[in-house]
């Protein structure tokens, strides 16, 4: 299906955006959502996000690269990007831009959606997202099992982890200093890293966290 979200002159929308559309069943979604674009299934609704800037891109990618040669170079899980769908709750897939099954999981990573529990997810805020990250989805995050979520946003400075607790979601803000991961064992990251522009190099960092150089 395609689909051109336009404005009320039927002028093509080229700021963010975030759109759903109600009447859809989880089959028609993934019948017929496409491959090319980032959409989401919530209760009956499809949602539809606005293409992704370069910057968000790039913190993506990088942050990928990261816990990619992080997890291959211990053996651990599998590392996994949107758009790939995970279903984290009976009537919602979500399509993170990144989350890491555990080991135990990754061989659970076939079709779509991805019924297997992600360990760790991270989204990037964009403007149109950034209530949804921290709300909504932190919500069915937490009632699907994931063990920790972060909301990395880059036009504050901060992110934003959930951490899963004895009665549900502890939450911390973080802007500097070391980010050590609860999820996947001994990862971690230099907060700062993520606001510099440009951001460092990726094989630098990761050989900083895999012990090949000092602190």
């Amino acid at each position: 299906m395609q689909v051109m979200v336009v404005d009320m002159r039927k002028e093509p929308i080229s700021g963010p955006y975030l759109v759903r559309m109600g009447g859809w069943t989880l089959e028609r979604y993934l019948a017929e959502a496409p491959e090319s674009a980032r959409w989401e299934y919530v209760r009956g609704e499809v949602v539809m996000h606005s293409p992704a800037t370069a910057e968000h891109q790039d913190l993506v990618r990088f942050l990928l690269r990261l816990l990619d040669g992080y997890c291959e170079a211990q053996g651990w899980g599998k590392v996994l990007m949107g758009p790939a769908a995970v279903q984290v709750l009976p009537e919602v897939v979500r399509e993170p831009d990144l989350f890491v099954l555990p080991p135990e999981a990754a061989e659970q990573a076939q079709g779509v959606p991805i019924r297997a529990r992600p360990a760790l997810i991270i989204e990037v805020v964009s403007p149109a997202t950034r209530s949804m990250d921290l709300g909504e989805k932190a919500q069915e995050y937490g009632q699907g099992g994931v063990d920790e979520y972060g909301v990395v946003d880059a036009e504050r400075r901060e992110v934003v982890v959930h951490r899963r607790g004895g009665s549900g979601w502890e939450v911390e803000r973080v802007s500097r200093g070391r980010l050590v991961s609860a999820a996947v064992p001994g990862f971690w990251l230099e907060v700062e890293w993520l606001w510099a522009r440009p951001l460092p190099p990726a094989e630098a960092c990761l050989r900083r966290i895999r012990g090949e150089e000092g602190p």
